[in-house]
């Protein structure tokens, strides 16, 4: 929690980013790509603190984001009526669970342009953002090795920062991720955290 708003209450604190995510007109670059895709930033309350759900994908031939942590999520099906829908299909099917059934949708973030090996794909990532009031049972299906909860605190205290390295046409690049017990959040996902924690600031 950022030291600013220590003394709110972890509920007071998920209801300020709701709040905020109301008056937030979040950028939209669905119109520039042809390809679109969705994810659910889950957070919840847990023993007086924070979190957020992470995926850890599976290892996949072809995926150019196999074994990434994410969010729950996919690209858009031609069946799916919304973005939305598409958020709430994917994790059903990658976790078993629907996240409007659990909880209620906030808002949502900033698109972010998908890049895969350091090149832009022609595909934008929108991130939902819930608060989820029952904890639904976490089914990972075979796209997801394993899927877990993990405190915010400590990645807004900047108390598990660290930096992957990359190399992206022969140059060696240090990018910004979180190192939680191991597994190392950077990307597309850090980019998405950043955008999410700024409601907490």
């Amino acid at each position: 929690m950022p030291r600013a708003d220590a003394e709110l209450t972890i509920p007071a604190c998920l209801d300020q980013v709701a709040r905020r995510l109301e008056g937030l007109s979040p950028v939209d670059r669905a119109a520039y790509v042809d390809r679109h895709s969705a994810v659910a930033a889950l957070l919840r309350e847990h023993r007086g603190e924070p979190e957020v759900l992470f995926i850890r994908r599976a290892e996949r031939p072809g995926d150019p984001w196999s074994g990434h942590m994410a969010f729950p999520g996919g690209r858009k099906e031609p069946g799916d009526p919304d973005l939305v829908h598409t958020a709430e299909r994917e994790t059903f099917e990658e976790l078993g669970f629907v996240p409007s059934e659990f909880g209620r949708l906030v808002g949502r973030l900033d698109d972010v342009e998908a890049v895969a090996r350091g090149r832009r794909v022609g595909m934008i990532v929108r991130p939902y953002v819930y608060v989820v009031e029952r904890d639904p049972r976490l089914r990972p299906n075979e796209e997801v090795a394993e899927a877990f909860w993990s405190p915010l605190r400590p990645m807004l205290e900047g108390r598990v920062d660290t930096v992957r390295p990359y190399v992206l046409d022969g140059k060696e690049l240090a990018l910004p991720a979180y190192d939680l017990g191991g597994r190392i959040v950077w990307g597309l996902t850090y980019h998405m955290l950043q955008g999410l924690f700024r409601l907490f600031r």
